[in-house]
């Protein structure tokens, strides 16, 4: 069992910048890639940004918020973190880090979600 917990939401200003981080505990030796997504109220759930849990930690960010969301993994604290910079009023949502057990497979184990609020 894996367990994943987002941290580092907030309310921030337009323009302004938040990481958020995804914690993974339990048996992180199965996970094969982790991914971030949001959810804004009365909008489907999207994909920002994923990466490989082991390896070289190849990732991919969204062209939707490319050149302004970073993601990266800190191998010491079995954490991935989403880098937020110059945050707009339409980035408010709640953010999700999921992990999946493979390539092929679909996201098995969500954490509960951090709400970022962007103020103009």
């Amino acid at each position: 069992q894996v367990h994943l917990v987002e941290t580092g939401g907030g309310s921030v200003q337009a323009g302004g910048s938040l990481r958020l981080s995804c914690e993974a505990s339990g048996r992180t030796f199965s996970i094969y890639s982790v991914g971030w997504f949001r959810q804004a109220p009365g909008k489907e759930r999207e994909s920002l940004a994923a990466i490989l849990w082991t390896g070289r930690h190849t990732s991919s960010v969204q062209d939707s918020v490319k050149g302004r969301f970073t993601i990266a993994k800190d191998d010491s604290k079995n954490a991935v973190y989403l880098q937020m910079y110059s945050l707009k009023s339409e980035d408010t949502a709640v953010y999700y880090c999921a992990a999946k057990w493979a390539k092929a497979g679909d996201y098995g184990v969500w954490g509960p979600g951090t709400q970022v609020t962007v103020t103009s």
